[in-house]
């Protein structure tokens, strides 16, 4: 075929294509992480499979560069591109729960704030992110950890089936029977091998939860994260949570005196029976003193959708990220030393513990390679003034340089910055050959390849 011009695009589309031309162009074009700003040639924001394979064929047959975008929260960018093609797949947010096999199927743009809205008046729900903005689909692409993970694993762990269109415009399904080798990659290996247009997940029985955040001296920083890291280890698998550092916001439940002030947190998830999440927090309020909490039963969408507000559309954004498999004093200390410095309130570190479930899948099962590794650290930078990227860009890869002496050489990919795309093969460990072999299989020509990117 010859090129296609964006007219004969628009024939084949049922949504919008957008381009510069338009009046719509500049919001159309905007993605989460104000840093980036690209001007793409055409946006199709796609409302079904169909649009999707034409956005597809259209950047490959004009031999231009193809964005995906689901939540448009990828902190690189890569939801967006200047001078290609964007499929905005955040039109298709359609979630059908069937609450007899337990499973529900997302469209490809689907937020975790969608997916639980759907979910949860069946009193199910899966591993989904800490944010709810976040799309489904970049996070269960590149593993997913959350709340739910310790004890239902990670995102990747709950998908049954795909439907992936792959870089020659065809619709595949892709499961353990259909195409399992593109399956076995998808679960982990990121955007690489197609745009997803709709995900299948195994759903549990989770309605009401009991947590929240609890707040500590940076004083007690140390002994918390320590107590939480050798408790955690060997915990009932239906708590979950994190220890974290955050500069405190203007809430309600914290004393007016201490907004501003920067806390060691530890927020906690407790999946189990309700009468049994007292009890179930009790080590953690016993790892010293708890300056201000708010703690209680409460339904699971709003523990995972309780930090939206301190991450708005339009913050700055620069993360950084390792895999940890032990939690050492060293690493701690480095935690201590670093963390008193976050720059805005909407900055945050949280160490992500990935026991339990996710550990009882063999490394080689998924593309998600790090499977013995106890937590997943991310120093997420945000803030709103631009004029500070560069100090504040100094703090995370400060931070980083800190804390990596300790950590595992490879981290998630979800938690993976631009300019980390040369961790790339320390990121998939023993996974990355076959990797690539399915690479070469689903995308010989890399079409795919605004990502962390796996090369054919």
């Amino acid at each position: 075929m010859g090129k296609l011009s964006n007219d004969q695009l628009r024939e084949r589309v049922r949504g919008t294509v957008i381009t510069a031309d338009d009046d719509a162009f500049d919001e159309a074009r905007t993605v989460h992480n104000a840093m980036i700003d690209k001007r793409p040639a055409v946006i199709v924001r796609c409302v079904n499979a169909g649009d999707v394979m034409a956005a597809v064929d259209f950047a490959r047959e004009n031999g231009l560069d193809l964005a995906v975008r689901g939540g448009a929260h990828s902190v690189p960018g890569f939801g967006t591109c200047d001078d290609g093609v964007v499929a905005d797949l955040s039109g298709m947010r359609g979630v059908r729960v069937d609450p007899v096999r337990r499973t529900a199927r997302a469209e490809g743009g689907t937020t975790w704030g969608d997916f639980n809205a759907a979910t949860h008046p069946f009193g199910l729900a899966t591993t989904g992110g800490i944010i709810s903005t976040t799309g489904v689909g970049g996070l269960t692409l590149g593993g997913g950890i959350g709340y739910l993970a310790r004890g239902l694993g990670l995102s990747c762990d709950n998908l049954v089936s795909a439907d992936v269109v792959t870089a020659d415009g065809r619709l595949l399904v892709a499961d353990e029977e259909q195409n399992a080798d593109l399956f076995w990659a998808l679960r982990g290996g990121g955007g690489n091998f197609g745009a997803v247009t709709s995900f299948e997940y195994r759903l549990a029985p989770v309605k009401d939860i009991y947590g929240g955040p609890m707040l500590f001296e940076l004083e007690d920083a140390a002994t918390v994260v320590r107590a939480f890291a050798d408790h955690i280890a060997d915990a009932p698998e239906q708590l979950g949570g994190f220890p974290a550092f955050q500069i405190a916001p203007p809430l309600p439940f914290i004393p007016e005196d201490r907004h501003g002030d920067t806390f060691a947190l530890v927020v906690a998830c407790w999946a189990g029976p309700l009468d049994e999440g007292e009890n179930a927090l009790r080590p953690f309020h016993d790892f010293a003193p708890v300056v201000a909490e708010h703690v209680g039963p409460m339904p699971y969408p709003a523990l995972n959708s309780a930090f939206d507000a301190l991450v708005p559309p339009g913050l700055q954004h620069y993360w950084k990220a390792n895999f940890v498999t032990e939690l050492t004093d060293d690493a701690i200390a480095a935690h201590i030393e670093h963390a008193p410095g976050l720059p805005a309130v909407n900055s945050t570190v949280h160490i992500y513990p990935i026991n339990g479930a996710c550990h009882r899948v063999a490394p080689d099962a998924t593309a998600f390679a790090y499977r013995d590794a106890s937590f997943a650290t991310v120093i997420a930078g945000m803030w709103p003034d631009p004029s500070a990227n560069e100090a504040n860009i100094a703090w995370v890869r400060d931070y980083y340089e800190a804390t990596a002496p300790h950590s595992e050489e490879g981290g998630y990919i979800n938690f993976m910055a631009d300019d980390d795309r040369g961790r790339i093969r320390a990121n998939y460990g023993a996974n990355y050959d076959r990797l690539v072999e399915v690479k070469r299989t689903y995308d010989p020509d890399n079409l795919f390849h605004l990502n962390q990117n796996i090369e054919p």
